[in-house]
């Protein structure tokens, strides 16, 4: 099997698995009482997910692996002229381009333009294992974008771009999972990898917590740069998630949230307060 026979199967397997996983603890130990019907955020949710690489296929003729494999051949990008191990070429590779997606996460709540496909996201009334996978087709196409520039600019070899893929996808749903996991451990895992507790608070309505926990693989970087929160205000049972300007269920349908952007209300990102 070639090898962009052999990533999508490693990319599907780990999706279907990871979620499979997750939606299942949910059920059992769930962390907060879920507040709108779950079947009608699910189906729009999951919808978002079918939408969204058609809208990346559409755009991108080549994938960050695919371009990673290229830059290769090509001797393309930083790490590609380097002298050093291979391994360490892995390693860096993957950090950097964590890097990478938590400067953009940065850039959408701190840039009136991206916060608003932004705001797709964050509208999401309940936190669970989907909204990890509810983003604005704009918004991936234009994360893309920059993942692939990264990619260009870098040159990671192919397997650690690979491995960041998947772990991003898998990391995205779990730190955006409802499930319980008991304080003292949830503390441990968190210094290795972003946990739902952790990423709870950026879905805060309360702005100064949307504005901090940005990580979604490391949460090293959120400790570097001065944006870690450790617990929300009002406790993770008792906060409200979502944005204040969007609270009505039945005005967040499918065609509407596509169309957000657009025309919602874009509320008091950082930048919008001067």
């Amino acid at each position: 099997m070639e090898w962009p026979g052999i990533e999508t199967l490693i990319r599907a397997g780990s999706f279907v698995g990871v979620f499979a996983v997750l939606a299942t603890t949910e059920v059992f130990t769930p962390r907060r009482k879920l507040s709108v019907s779950k079947i009608r955020r699910w189906g729009i949710n999951l919808t978002m997910v079918a939408l969204n690489p058609l809208s990346v296929a559409l755009v991108f003729p080549l994938l960050p692996t695919g371009l990673a494999l290229l830059a290769s051949e090509q001797n393309w990008g930083l790490l590609n002229q380097l002298a050093i191990p291979y391994w360490l070429k892995v390693v860096l590779g993957f950090l950097l381009l964590d890097l990478t997606v938590y400067t953009q996460h940065v850039l959408h709540h701190a840039l009136p333009a991206l916060w608003r496909l932004h705001m797709v996201h964050h509208a999401d009334l309940d936190f669970d294992v989907t909204t990890g996978l509810r983003f604005h087709p704009l918004e991936i196409v234009i994360s893309m974008a920059i993942k692939l520039a990264a990619v260009a600019v870098l040159g990671p070899p192919p397997v650690a771009v690979l491995i960041f893929e998947v772990a991003l996808n898998a990391t995205s749903m779990f730190n955006h999972s409802n499930i319980r996991i008991p304080l003292g451990l949830d503390q441990i895992i968190c210094l290795l990898v972003v946990t739902p507790d952790m990423h709870r608070v950026h879905h805060s309505v309360i702005i100064r917590e949307t504005n901090s926990n940005f990580g979604f693989n490391l949460p090293w970087w959120d400790r570097l740069f001065g944006t870690y929160k450790n617990q929300p205000e009002k406790g993770h049972t008792d906060m409200v998630i979502g944005l204040t300007q969007f609270r009505d269920q039945g005005k967040l349908s499918l065609p509407r949230l596509l169309i957000l952007p657009f025309v919602g209300y874009p509320g008091t990102v950082p930048i919008n307060r001067h």
